[in-house]
Order: structure tokens, then sequence, then C-alpha cells
């Protein structure tokens, strides 16, 4: 059912952002369109990671991190964050203006059309992932204008 179940899925749009961390060793990141919105009062977001990934064994440990919703103008961003054997997130923004999170450290991307630093509240594992809920405790000034990068059938789209 793996593969009827991910082709269905692909059928739904989602919103493309950037999540970083700050590890005290390094910057780390990763292409994320499991991210939503669960609260308003108190704000909180949800963030769905592969469990066996080291991103959530990075979130995890240090239980804050940064989300940069991109733009239309940045799929080669997204593709950069989504490649396999990645390096630092701090090579992968190299050229791209960007600032550190006041709150978490993480890497804000200053084209992003939206940022927010978030402190880990609970994680759930389902399934091959983990869940992480979070308090949104900041949202960095940010500059990108224009449409939203979204992902659907299997490429990205921009939402104009």
């Amino acid at each position: 059912m793996t593969g009827p179940f991910l082709d269905a899925m692909a059928l739904l749009p989602t919103g493309v952002t950037v999540v970083t961390v700050a590890d005290g060793r390094d910057d780390v990141g990763a292409t994320v369109s499991a991210f939503g919105s669960v609260s308003a009062d108190p704000p909180i977001v949800s963030v769905s990671v592969h469990a066996d990934g080291y991103m959530a064994e990075v979130i995890e440990e240090v239980g804050a991190f940064a989300v940069n919703v991109l733009g239309a103008g940045q799929r080669a961003l997204a593709g950069r964050f989504s490649a396999e054997g990645r390096p630092s997130a701090r090579l992968l923004v190299s050229g791209q203006p960007h600032h550190r999170g006041e709150r978490t450290r993480a890497l804000v991307l200053d084209e992003a059309l939206a940022a927010l630093e978030c402190s880990v509240r609970q994680r759930v594992a389902v399934g091959d992932h983990v869940v992480f809920f979070a308090d949104v405790t900041g949202l960095p000034e940010v500059r990108g204008t224009g449409a939203a990068l979204a992902r659907w059938s299997g490429r990205y789209h921009s939402l104009s």
C-alpha cells in the first residue's frame, strides 16, 4: 500500500519550508513539507520528520528550531536542503542572505516569506516519522515577497 498511499498524498499540495537547527557543533537543515499550524492561542506548530533521520535526532537533542517558509523563487534552495548527503546548512545558505534567530540561534533566511522560531513542547513517534509539536517563541523579521512555494505531484510549484 505504500506506493499508492504516497501517490495519493502527492496530490495534496503542501507548503515548502526549510527547518534549521543550531546544535552547537554545526548547523543542520532540511526541506520539510509536513509542517502546519496546530493552535493560534497559544501559537503552536507541528513539524514531521523521518524518525531514523539525523534531523529528528538533532531537534530532539537541541529542543529548538527555526522554520523558513519558502517563496516561489527559492526552488533551488529547497532542492539543496532536500538532497541526500547534503553538507552543513551553513554551506547550503552560502550566498543567501541570512541571520541567526535570537531565541534559537538557528539559521533564518532573510528572503523567506515568513520565519518562526520554535521550542519543542512534545514529541510523538508515529509510524516511520516523529512529529514535534512546538511553541512559537519568535517571528524573526524577513523580507521575502510574492507567491509561496508548494509541493504537488512530486514537484515544486508556485502559488500565484
